[in-house]
């Protein structure tokens, strides 16, 4: 997956989340096999955004082999901010993942204060590195320039370029072979849903609460899937379709990312005046596909070539905050020659720094072996040329991304059969035309999920948008977690609420205004870290 978030008490749950008093382990405890639970030594964290919010920082020891729990060990790095409602009142714990794989969580534990309505306070919110990541130990990173200026083309149009591509993707797979080690073996979804449940027996919890972006649905799809009486609430937003894991649904990303960058280019369109760019849709795409050309010869600023160039515009695909933004830099370029903005755009989303090589070793380290992919590189050829004929945007940039899985040295597992028949209530959301975890995922998922209810941003192209600002979806989410209520489960395949989609910017570039953050971006940066 391309860089990639009816009540309680009428379904008879009555075993929930310990009191607060109980909230830390002690040394007393044990968990249902009758090993001694683990615990977390809790202590003030370092950074400042967290210390300001007074979460506690702790670190959480788990086998790095679940199937040796008395050998190896590693840490994974946890915070919490406790509840501030009265005890009679607590609903016990809320783990949140940013999604990925690979996506930091450790920051996620101020989400509480985002639900509206108060309902957060109720609740102590854990975020969490998954293993392999962030501050976790050991932490995954194998070449901290792999994805720095002066790459080939994504489009393979000669053989030189697909050699170049193919030398590249091997060679970042066998610098994550010596660099992974042992861990390489071990990082697959299911590995991470057993350490959610080690930190839910650290927090002395009977069950939790769950809350998960884009590729976090799919832990939380696993985790009810393999501990149905241990959940209480879950919020899923952008679902990952577990029928697709993972090398199918890279394809079905592509068509929907090109969908979405003409619906774009539409949108620049509409605003000709501030932008400058063509008047019509396809005008936008004849530009955009002819300035990759050029730069193909010439990099904007001697850096920005037809990689990079799609690698900016691919958030755009994503989340609709950053239109405004990025036909700015790009109408900069195009009219006034000005490469600046684009410079800018790259270097915030594509750091060459080791942290966020972290995010892209875990990336593949999870989903090179949660699931097969081919090895013959004839069935990469044969469907990403079919796919690229009906979506050129992002098909090969997508290919190119996970071709180090074609030689990924650790093994693959077999998927996991997602099933959450015997799962509380869950609540699903996504917008019609999400690119990153398409439609049909979320769908799939309430098909499989038979009391789950999902909310939809009708024609909305925002991936995992959730406590955003747009009330119709929050205060759905801001009920539930209150009193487990939900919208009324619908007959058929589709939605049980609709909602206005995530609106798109005003376009602001004819004056070079800059506009404040929304709080749309202040999500993704909170939940991105850029």
């Amino acid at each position: 997956m391309r860089r990639l978030l009816a009540a309680a008490t009428t379904i008879a749950l009555t075993v929930i989340a310990a009191p607060a008093s109980t909230a830390q382990a002690g040394p007393q405890q044990f968990s249902p096999a009758g090993r001694i639970a683990p615990t977390i030594k809790w202590s003030a964290c370092a950074e400042s955004a967290l210390r300001l919010r007074k979460a506690e920082c702790g670190m959480l020891s788990v086998p790095l082999d679940h199937a040796a729990p008395d050998g190896e060990k590693i840490q994974i790095a946890v915070s919490r901010i406790k509840h501030t409602v009265a005890e009679a009142k607590y609903q016990g714990v809320v783990l949140v993942n940013p999604g990925g794989p690979g996506g930091k969580g450790r920051a996620l534990s101020v989400m509480g204060a985002l639900v509206p309505k108060g309902a957060g306070a109720a609740y102590d919110w854990i975020g969490f590195d998954p293993r392999g990541v962030g501050a976790s130990k050991p932490s995954l990173s194998c070449d901290a320039g792999y994805t720095g200026y002066n790459r080939p083309a994504y489009v393979p149009t000669t053989p030189q370029i697909e050699r170049a591509w193919l030398q590249r993707a091997e060679g970042y797979a066998r610098a994550c072979g010596k660099a992974g080690g042992k861990l390489l073996e071990h990082l697959k979804s299911l590995d991470t849903v057993r350490d959610m449940d080690l930190l839910r027996q650290a927090l002395n919890a009977r069950q939790i609460n769950y809350f998960g972006f884009s590729y976090g649905t799919y832990l939380g799809q696993v985790y009810a899937t393999r501990y149905p009486e241990r959940v209480r609430r879950m919020v899923l937003d952008g679902n990952v379709n577990p029928a697709r894991v993972w090398y199918d649904s890279n394809l079905d990303q592509d068509i929907a990312f090109d969908r979405n960058i003409k619906i774009y280019f539409r949108w620049i369109a509409k605003n000709h005046r501030a932008y400058r760019l063509g008047r019509t849709g396809r005008e936008v795409e004849r530009r955009f596909y002819a300035e990759q050309k050029n730069l193909a010869r010439k990099p904007a600023g001697g850096r920005i070539g037809p990689s990079e160039l799609t690698d900016i515009f691919l958030q755009a695909g994503y989340y609709t905050f950053g239109w405004d933004g990025i036909a700015r830099a790009f109408s900069d370029w195009v009219r006034d020659g000005d490469a600046s903005g684009l410079r800018t755009l790259y270097d915030t989303n594509n750091p060459q720094t080791k942290d966020a090589d972290n995010n892209y070793a875990v990336y593949l380290g999870v989903q090179c072996t949660d699931a097969e992919w081919p090895q013959s590189w004839t069935k990469w050829t044969a469907d990403n040329w079919e796919v690229h004929r009906k979506a050129p945007f992002e098909t090969w940039a997508n290919a190119w991304y996970n071709a180090p899985c074609r030689t990924w040295p650790a093994r693959s597992g077999i998927p996991v059969t997602v099933s959450g028949e015997t799962v509380p209530p869950v609540l699903l959301i996504s917008e019609t035309l999400d690119a990153a975890t398409p439609f049909s995922g979320s769908l799939e998922v309430r098909k499989r999920f038979p009391r789950s209810v999902l909310v939809e941003g009708v024609n909305g192209t925002t991936h995992s948008g959730s406590l955003s600002g747009n009330r119709c979806v929050d205060d759905t989410i801001a009920d539930y977690l209150a009193t487990g209520k939900l919208p009324k489960r619908l007959p058929g395949e589709r939605s049980d609420k609709r909602c206005k989609p995530i609106q798109p910017p005003a376009a602001v570039a004819a004056t070079k205004a800059k506009r404040a953050p929304g709080p749309v971006e202040e999500v993704r940066k909170l939940i991105t870290g850029r």
